[in-house]
């Protein structure tokens, strides 16, 4: 008869079930509801519970938008996080705590793309973590304090710290990990006192740029509040359902483009909630704050796909129909300023609009967040390993090369998720399945030892591992970028 593993946490007792061999354990809570007179404050501890709770079902869905939304589910308890463990309760091993992405408006832990069965079976404690997205997490209101999406993902730590070592994890072998909107979730836990002694490494897969000034992140909630016929405070939107106030992000995400002459580079994202600079949760860019001494470094491996732009050229059917307009519109509002433009066009001579278009796009939201990123870290003592992904999804004829989200199912080895066989085919070629072996094995070695598998990146050779079908470790293949961006980083969305 197979026993149901048990821990013991300090809010209680939770039952687990056996899952392909390992132990796992759904829908734990770090968190109260964040509903009633909870909504939009920080994160208080969950209530602790007498008995044994079980731990069978991921937690609800978080109010999700945005096109790509979770489907919704029942129940507000939705600070919770999982863990999946091949020895709980009798080891010391390695934990990787994943924080997922979604654009900071949707996405769930209980993604089949974040199966974490593989990175479990190879040594590695794995928890995954729900926290507040959109307006719930991000929106900028008078009476509650701002970036409370990170604020969850700290109390996520927190209690890895407290609980872990039940479940058979290090809790001083800690690697916190995300992608895209996780990624820059990490990104931003760098920069935090708070949150630094709470874990030990980092992995950054394709970090997001897309930060606010408060004076534009007011203006977003103010025409969020307008949607909804309410003043933009805590107290006010308390009152509308936490769906409700989700369907109004995602409507204004669609409206974006008509704010082009107000809100400038955040009208091109598609995005309308996201993480702003507010000077007390978040002070600063987190590469600006490492380059500058502001933060210290950390052992980090970061990277991101060769082609991040054309997943959204894609999906929005854009893709091969960017004109020469086009390309003079994003470089004059996504380029570095003052001369990012005609930087590009020196850069990429010849090219056409919509390899401008690609690279202005691919360039500000995600590859030179990383690249600066990793160069900040190194700047400020950490060591920075750097990746990336040039292995191209062979789907529909390889239209979306190797684009933004094709490295995750390759990192959990979750090839065979939806997403998975929607870039890699069903079943993957083999090619897929020895990169996805490869950057499976960077992330075991990374949490467990802090080496990947290839030399750090530094100023003079910036060696940088190339992904692919025939991987190498070469000089940061995005060099024209690079000169692009070389005096002037990302910097934050701002009015116009």
């Amino acid at each position: 008869m197979l026993v149901q593993p048990v821990a013991h946490t300090t809010g209680g007792t939770v039952r687990g079930f056996l899952d392909r061999g390992l132990a796992a354990f759904r829908g734990i809570p770090y968190g109260r509801p964040p509903v009633g007179p909870l909504r939009f404050a920080a994160p208080v501890p969950p209530e602790p519970w007498d008995g044994v709770r079980d731990a069978f079902e991921f937690g609800p869905v978080v109010p999700q938008s945005g096109p790509l939304q979770a489907e919704p589910t029942t129940g507000t308890d939705w600070l919770t996080l999982n863990v999946h463990t091949p020895a709980p309760g009798s080891a010391a091993l390695p934990v990787l705590v994943w924080l997922h992405g979604g654009g900071f408006i949707s996405g769930t832990a209980g993604d089949p793309l974040y199966d974490p069965t593989e990175l479990a079976r190879a040594g590695l404690v794995v928890v995954t973590v729900n926290y507040r997205v959109g307006a719930e997490g991000f929106a900028l209101l008078d009476g509650a304090p701002a970036n409370r999406a990170f604020l969850d993902q700290i109390a996520a730590l927190e209690w890895v710290r407290a609980d872990i070592a039940a479940f058979g994890g290090d809790p001083d072998r800690v690697t916190v990990a995300g992608q895209s909107a996780g990624a820059s979730s990490v990104a931003a836990l760098l920069t935090m006192p708070r949150a630094r002694g709470l874990f030990r490494r980092a992995i950054t897969h394709s970090v997001g740029g897309n930060l606010a000034t408060p004076a534009l992140a007011a203006e977003v909630t103010a025409a969020l509040a307008q949607r909804l016929g309410t003043a933009p405070t805590a107290a006010a939107l308390a009152g509308t359902d936490p769906w409700q106030l989700a369907a109004a992000v995602t409507e204004l995400g669609a409206a974006l483009p008509g704010h082009l002459d107000r809100w400038g580079r955040l009208a091109h994202t598609g995005v309308a909630t996201v993480p702003v600079v507010d000077g007390e949760v978040l002070t600063e860019e987190p590469w600006t704050a490492l380059a500058a001494g502001r933060a210290d470094g950390i052992e980090l491996l970061v990277g991101h796909t060769r082609d991040e732009f054309r997943l959204f050229a894609v999906l929005s059917g854009r893709h091969g129909s960017f004109t020469e307009e086009d390309a003079r519109t994003a470089l004059a509002q996504l380029a570095p300023r003052p001369d990012g433009p005609d930087a590009y066009r020196a850069a990429f001579p010849g090219a056409s609009p919509e390899a401008l278009v690609e690279a202005a796009f691919s360039d500000s939201l995600f590859r030179m967040p990383s690249l600066h990123l990793a160069e900040g870290n190194t700047a400020a003592g950490g060591t920075s390993h750097l990746f990336e992904l040039a292995y191209p999804a062979p789907a529909l004829g390889g239209v979306f090369g190797a684009c933004h989200g094709l490295d995750i199912p390759l990192a959990f080895g979750s090839l065979d998720s939806p997403m998975g066989r929607h870039f890699l085919g069903d079943p993957p070629a083999p090619e897929a399945v020895e990169v996805s072996r490869e950057l499976r094995r960077a992330w075991i070695g990374f949490a467990t030892t802090g080496d990947p598998g290839w030399a750090a990146h530094e100023p003079e050779q910036q060696l940088t591992r190339v992904l692919g079908t025939r991987s190498q470790t070469v000089r940061y293949p995005e060099q024209a970028s690079r000169g692009v961006w070389a005096q002037s980083g990302p910097t934050r969305f701002d009015l116009v």
